[in-house]
């Protein structure tokens, strides 16, 4: 019998390997949670919440792919919106490299990186996701936390680098500096335009010259 939490059925997937059976929030039975599974799982419902949103999200359909079952699914996560938000949990970002001395250059940089991290993670789509009309607070909330705010730290840090080294005013709205060159790739999200190669030394070099700083030529 279909679950309350269910949609209708999911797209087609790529066959995946079965894991082995697991169960349980830490133990079941004295055997400790199989890991593997919550990886599995994760994985496959982060691709199903590119594809389909919280409302696609199949419990069942994930957990077919994933080669294990409902109740393995749902002994972890009591629904599909918290398999969304575990799910959106498990982004990661790269290490971002020292600071060359040069913040301009460095802001440029880590944008290009934001931009390499929205193509690989599929932001745009987890954006429409976490942010449309009717998203859970708490998939917002998650998707700010794991996708949003890391990058605003690096770029906090890039403009707080430029303020340091006297090339950018030290009085400056700075959190509405921040905003734009993460809303650039929004507006370009909205309009359905690609992001171009030349989008981060545009970006910078706008949001750099918004603060009091001169981009100059590179």
């Amino acid at each position: 019998m279909p679950h309350a939490d269910e949609p209708g059925p999911a797209p087609a997937a790529p066959a995946t390997r079965r894991v082995a059976d697991g169960d349980g929030a830490a133990t079941v039975a004295g055997r400790p949670r199989n890991t593997e599974i919550d990886r599995t799982v994760l994985a496959v419902a982060l691709r199903h919440l590119r594809a389909s949103g919280v409302q696609g999200l199949s419990v069942a359909a994930v957990a077919e792919e994933a080669g294990t079952t409902r109740a393995a699914v749902y002994r972890r996560w009591s629904g599909r919106t918290e398999l969304a938000i575990a799910a959106i949990g498990t982004i990661g970002h790269d290490t971002p490299p020292a600071p060359s001395g040069d913040a301009f250059a460095d802001l440029v940089a880590e944008l290009a990186r934001f931009r390499r991290f929205v193509l690989e993670a599929d932001a745009t789509s987890l954006a429409a996701t976490a942010l449309g009309d009717g998203a859970d607070p708490r998939v917002r909330e998650q998707f700010r936390r794991h996708v949003v705010e890391p990058r605003h730290r690096r770029f906090r840090a890039c403009l707080r680098a430029g303020v340091e080294a006297g090339a950018l005013r030290g009085q400056a709205d700075y959190a509405m500096a921040e905003d734009l060159l993460t809303g650039s790739w929004l507006a370009h999200a909205v309009r359905g335009e690609p992001i171009t190669d030349d989008w981060a030394r545009r970006t910078a070099a706008m949001v750099w010259t918004a603060c009091g700083g001169v981009a100059g030529e590179r």
